[in-house]
C-alpha cells in the first residue's frame, strides 16, 4: 500500500500541538518538581515525571483530534501498557511521541531536554520534529524535502550536516552506559582518537546538533523509536547517512542493535571499521 504523507498544513499544526504542550505541561514544571512528581520506571535512572505524562496526554488528545485515523504511540503509554510498539509496522499512519526527551536532565534542572515527534507509515518514517522548549524553536523534515530549522517569527533555514574529514578533527556523541560493561571500556578507549566525544543525555539535542553540522557522528546502543525515528530521518534529510553497524537500514520497527549515524556514507564506513568490536 502507498505510504501516507504529512502535509505542510498538518506539519504546522503538529508543531503548534507540541508548543502548546510544552508551554502548558513542561515548562511550568521545570525546576519546580516535587520528589513525588519524579518516579523511576525500568531502572533508577529511567525516570518519568508529571511533565512527561501530562504533556503526552495533552499531545495525544490533540493529535487524535487532528488526525483521528492515526495510531498514537507515546513513550509513557507503551510503558503503562496502553500502547503497543508492534502497531507501528502495520499502521498506515502512526504518530510516535517522546513527550520529554532527556527526562533525567529535566528532573535535575538541566536545560538539555526536548520533545520528539515522528510520523510513520507502514513502518517508514515520513515526518520528524525535534523541538526545544527552552528556545521555542524546532527542526522538521518531511521525506525528500530537506531538514529545516524554524522559529515562531517565521525564520526558516535549511540545514546541512558537517563536512569534517579527519578522525582527529571529528566531534562525536555516544553514551557508553547504553552498551555492555566490557564494551564500555573498549568504546571509551577510542575517545582520544577524536577531537571531542559528547554525551548529551538527550537524543533530541544530539540529533539537532548533528543537523546543525556541529557534531560529525553519533553511536547508540538503544533503539527505542521515540528516540530515533524523527532524528535519523532529519539527519538523512540534512545529508547524513546512518545504519545499524551490521549494515541493516534503520527502521522504527527495529528495537535491538547499534546504530551509527555519520555525515556521509564514506565516513560511516570508516567509523564502522573503528567501532567493529561492537558488532
Amino acid at each position: 500500500m502507498p505510504a501516507r504523507a504529512i502535509s505542510l498544513e498538518q506539519q504546522q499544526q503538529l508543531i503548534e500541538i507540541v508548543r502548546d504542550a510544552a508551554k502548558t505541561e513542561i515548562l511550568p514544571r521545570f525546576r519546580n518538581l516535587s520528589e513525588e512528581a519524579i518516579r523511576a520506571k525500568s531502572a533508577p535512572d529511567d525516570l518519568v515525571t508529571d511533565a512527561d505524562q501530562g504533556a503526552e496526554r495533552m499531545m495525544t488528545a490533540a493529535i487524535r483530534e487532528l488526525l483521528p485515523e492515526a495510531t498514537v504511540i507515546g513513550e509513557e503509554a507503551v510503558a503503562d501498557g496502553s500502547a503497543n510498539l508492534d502497531d507501528i509496522a502495520g499502521a498506515e499512519l502512526a504518530l510516535i511521541i517522546d513527550p520529554v526527551d532527556g527526562t533525567w536532565n529535566f528532573a535535575r534542572g538541566l536545560n538539555q531536554f526536548g520533545v520528539i515527534l515522528a510520523a510513520t507509515s507502514f513502518g517508514e518514517t515520513i515526518f520528524g520534529l525535534l523541538y526545544d522548549p527552552m528556545a521555542d524553536d524546532w527542526i522538521v523534515a518531511r521525506h525528500g524535502e530537506g531538514a529545516w530549522f524554524g522559529r515562531p517569527d517565521g525564520t526558516q533555514r535549511r540545514l546541512q550536516v558537517s563536512d569534517t574529514d579527519k578522525f582527529d578533527e571529528m566531534v562525536g556523541s555516544t553514551s557508553i552506559r547504553l552498551f555492555p560493561k566490557p564494551q564500555q571500556y573498549q568504546l571509551a578507549a577510542t575517545f582520544p582518537d577524536f577531537q571531542r566525544m559528547m554525551a548529551f543525555g538527550c537524543a533530541c539535542h544530539e540529533y539537532r546538533t548533528m543537523a546543525f553540522g556541529f557534531v560529525d557522528f553519533m553511536l547508540t546502543g538503544k533503539l527505542m523509536p521515540w528516540d530515533h525515528a524523527a532524528g535519523l530521518m532529519i539527519h538523512a534529510e540534512a545529508g547524513g547517512y546512518s545504519a545499524l553497524l551490521d549494515g541493516t537500514p534503520y527502521r522504527p520497527t527495529i528495537h535491538q542493535g547499534t546504530v551509527l549515524a555519520a555525515s556521509s556514507r564514506a565516513h560511516w564506513e570508516q567509523l564502522r571499521e573503528k567501532f567493529s568490536f561492537l558488532v
